[in-house]
């Protein structure tokens, strides 16, 4: 008969010597110690670090994830508005066909620069037809703006308050715009009253001046 001897394993031997590489380690010399203090502290280094870099990497895809996420809101918000839009488009469409005859209508009002001399005596005939004096008709500067001219007039006439009623009326009903400004009546004698307003009236711009005032715009801008 054959005897077989059975090898047995010391683990009282492996645990004293796994226990000796981690006595007496060096905290500021790890690259002396024993191999598998090293090993270990080479394997917890790189945990900690890639636990780092982990949730470095989960915090910015969070910041990525909530702009993505108002991002994604405020398309929403977009696309209803546009639908909305398209769904309408027949109506805005109509409703910019009004607004551009009502401003063709509103252009047809202002006199040009040649037609203002007219305009002025068309004034000053509104008040002699209602029998008042003029005491003072005096054009002011002009001021241009960015597509018309505004021109102030210094009006003051006396006459009676019907009359002065009736002038107010007729200048409402020129073919032009004018509007007046400022009014005020004060009584003088015998049942006469003094009227003193500011009557401006407006017209467009020539192509030149249209010109003139866009060239001289980024200037002004530039100034501000």
């Amino acid at each position: 008969m054959v005897k077989t001897s059975k090898s047995s394993v010391d683990f009282a031997d492996i645990q004293s010597r796994i226990t000796a590489q981690f006595s007496g380690l060096d905290a500021n010399d790890p690259p002396s110690w024993p191999a598998l203090p090293r090993y270990l502290l080479c394997l917890a280094v790189t945990v900690v670090v890639v636990v780092a870099l982990w949730f470095v990497w989960l915090s910015s895809s969070d910041e990525e994830l909530t702009a993505e996420q108002a991002k994604e809101v405020q398309l929403k918000e977009d696309y209803k508005k546009k639908l909305a839009q398209a769904v309408n488009l027949e109506v805005l469409q109509k409703q910019r066909e009004q607004v551009q005859q009502y401003v063709t209508q509103l252009e047809k009002q202002l006199p040009s620069k040649a037609e203002m001399d007219a305009l002025l005596s068309d004034i000053n005939q509104a008040g002699l037809g209602r029998s008042l004096q003029f005491e003072l008709f005096r054009p002011g500067q002009v001021s241009v703006k960015e597509y018309y001219a505004e021109l102030p007039i210094a009006v003051r006439v006396s006459g009676r308050y019907h009359d002065m009623g009736a002038f107010a009326a007729d200048i409402a009903n020129l073919s032009r715009i004018v509007t007046l400004n400022n009014l005020s009546i004060t009584p003088v004698k015998d049942g006469m009253l003094m009227m003193d307003t500011t009557a401006k009236t407006f017209r467009y711009l020539d192509s030149e001046e249209v010109a003139l005032q866009r060239k001289s715009a980024p200037a002004t801008g530039a100034k501000k």
